[in-house]
């Protein structure tokens, strides 16, 4: 083996390991924000800092652990959506973790509906 078998770069996900990296909100009704615990926990030997949780686009607010995550212990990030835009949506999250190359992402889906399409009763079935 060469050398550089070993130089490869350090990813995020060998340090910490979330339960999920995607959720999916399903239909939420307009002006509603939402939010999701993306859980983790340190795999690694040493503490770990999450550096930055940077958001796709401004309708996502993504809080993060302040401080060092202990080995072994285990924290989350929340993602906060505003559901302020009609339609479908699929953001994502970039989780920078410090002395990690690569970052890891998490992402968010869903449809956001007028209030009228929400409340409507789902009575009419389709796709028979």
């Amino acid at each position: 083996m060469s050398a550089g078998a070993f130089a490869q770069a350090k990813k995020a996900e060998d340090v910490i390991k979330f339960k999920e990296l995607a959720y999916d909100f399903g239909k939420i009704k307009q002006g509603t924000p939402v939010s999701h615990e993306f859980e983790f926990t340190n795999i690694s030997s040493s503490p770990v800092i999450i550096e930055s949780a940077v958001p796709s686009c401004g309708c996502t607010t993504p809080v993060k652990p302040e401080g060092a995550v202990a080995k072994g212990k285990d924290d989350k990030i929340t993602a906060g959506f505003n559901a302020a835009n009609v339609g479908p949506f699929n953001k994502s999250i970039t989780i920078k973790v410090a002395g990690v190359d690569l970052p890891v992402q998490l992402k968010i889906t869903g449809e956001v509906m007028t209030a009228d399409k929400y409340e409507a009763p789902k009575s009419t079935k389709s796709g028979r």
